[in-house]
């Protein structure tokens, strides 16, 4: 009714015909970290602040492209696992030059390959024109000098996703501090998930050892808000006019380097060399002409891509939740999925062996695969959070599904704060949650052949409250939800019956 009616005529009073609902929030967006070549948003620096990207063109836009990285060329036998690459049909290896690793941009091009949408970019460090930049654990975490990344997200609502691809380059170091941290910040919001990678490693037989490794170092709380894959992937976001002769390190001879047989090849390299400041165009002919002349050269090009694509899992994996999330629903296990970009694992795992990596009986820490099978191609074989042994939380989308109702209920409610707390109230929250619940119910979010066999809500005075509770301001709400676990394991029996007649 109008406030005062001393006037004739004709008043109008609108009411409202809905109670308030609750709204499914964001389980998709991933917030990435890590080193870029410039951070400007909207002609103001960026750095160290979450900047919202909704696609690969945006990102270069703000943030540039990758590090160019350069290698030197040395004998064979100098091999250094995990920098070196082996050029084929020559007794050569290419390797990376110190400080010369960054993952994110290639991460990123990965995440939107599989599905990506929405992301948040926290540039710890700006790389620019630089020939080499040294990675610090102190960027991640924050010191006395620089800016908590973690702290600067916590400020943003929208991130239900964690990956740091960078962070392996920092080597097993960043397992006890990085990765703690990472779990420790979304046990904190209780809003977030990370997606954790592990060391490289070239060799199958380094595998166990690898394994061994990471759970040792990775402390053991706060296991359900994570989940970790492995191995790395060999991908093609790196493609083949991306790399050059300016890729190797200016120290190196070319022309030393190549074959006698090759003295068509030696001689374009000499005559290129004499050229004073040549243009982009001179330096592309020469290009193209080594790689048709030097077959060496040619497997030089094809070992540096091969490194350069060589990326760990965890921004593929961002791109599959975003991409199961929107086609599924979050409560769909982000598995038996095939990667885009893919040409295979960087290291083959067969089912005997994923078996020590899914389930671990003294810590619950599981590993997640990436295995490739025939006809099908590169898939995501394992859904287990990092708290494998945990009947609740052993499962990535039953964590992440809990997340989502939580998140989606205690936003919708703070629009009940301070009002009375009378049945008036409790029955309009019953309400509403019901509505909400029964719509993820529809959809195959939660399990049960009717709606009461898939959620229950109480509240009220003598269900969740007593009268002390409403003289103290307290409103409780207790949802109880039947969430759907993956079906891991399919077991078959077959037997044989008597022929009949």
């Amino acid at each position: 009714m109008p406030p005062s009616i001393k006037s004739p005529g004709v008043y109008i009073n609108e009411q409202n015909a809905f109670p308030n609902s609750v709204i499914e929030v964001a389980s998709s967006v991933v917030a990435f970290i890590g080193y870029t070549d410039k951070a400007e948003f909207n002609g103001k620096s960026c750095k160290g602040k979450p900047a919202r990207v909704t696609s690969l063109l945006e990102y270069e836009t703000f943030f540039g492209r990758g590090f160019p990285a350069k290698f030197t060329i040395k004998p064979a036998d100098a091999a250094q696992n995990n920098t070196s690459f082996a050029v084929d049909g020559a007794e050569m290896t290419v390797v990376i030059n110190e400080n010369n690793t960054a993952y994110l941009y290639n991460s990123i091009r990965l995440f939107y390959t599989n599905g990506g949408g929405v992301c948040y970019i926290v540039s710890v460090d700006t790389y620019g024109d630089k020939d080499s930049f040294a990675m610090s654990i102190s960027d991640f975490t924050g010191s006395d000098t620089k800016a908590d990344p973690f702290e600067a997200l916590k400020r943003e609502y929208e991130p239900a996703l964690i990956a740091v691809p960078d962070a392996i380059a920092l080597g097993t170091d960043c397992y006890d501090l990085l990765y703690t941290k990472m779990l420790l910040h979304c046990a904190d919001m209780k809003s977030r998930f990370a997606i954790l990678d592990l060391e490289r490693q070239p060799k199958i037989t380094d595998t166990e050892a690898a394994i061994g490794l990471f759970r040792k170092s990775v402390q053991s709380e706060f296991l359900k808000y994570g989940a970790a894959y492995y191995p790395w992937l060999n991908t093609t976001v790196v493609t083949k006019d991306e790399v050059t002769f300016e890729n190797i390190d200016a120290s190196v001879e070319l022309a030393s380097m190549l074959p006698a047989s090759e003295t068509e090849a030696i001689e374009t390299v000499l005559a290129y060399r004499q050229k004073e400041n040549p243009s982009d165009l001179l330096k592309r002919r020469y290009h193209l002409d080594m790689l048709e002349l030097s077959p060496t050269y040619a497997a030089i090009i094809t070992a540096i891509r091969e490194h350069l694509n060589q990326l760990p899992p965890s921004g593929a994996m961002a791109g599959i939740y975003s991409l199961i999330d929107g086609s599924g629903g979050v409560w769909k296990a982000p598995a038996n999925v095939a990667l885009q970009g893919i040409e295979s694992p960087s290291v083959v795992i067969s089912s005997e062996e994923q078996e020590g990596m899914n389930v671990d009986a003294v810590g619950g820490k599981s590993i997640n695969t990436i295995r490739e099978f025939t006809g099908e191609g590169t898939m995501v074989w394992g859904a287990r959070t990092l708290d494998g042994n945990s009947q609740d939380w052993r499962y990535i989308n039953v964590r992440r599904t809990a997340i989502m109702v939580e998140q989606s209920i205690q936003e919708a409610l703070k629009a009940y704060v301070f009002e009375p707390n009378v049945s008036n109230t409790w029955l309009t929250v019953k309400c509403m949650i019901t509505n909400f619940l029964t719509g993820i119910w529809k959809r195959g979010g939660l399990a049960g052949a009717t709606p009461e066999d898939a959620f229950v809500v109480f509240v009220g005075l003598g269900e969740t409250m007593t009268p002390d509770d409403i003289l103290e301001g307290i409103l409780r709400v207790t949802v109880l939800i039947a969430l759907s676990c993956p079906a891991e394991f399919i077991e078959i029996t077959f037997q044989q019956q008597m022929m009949k007649t």
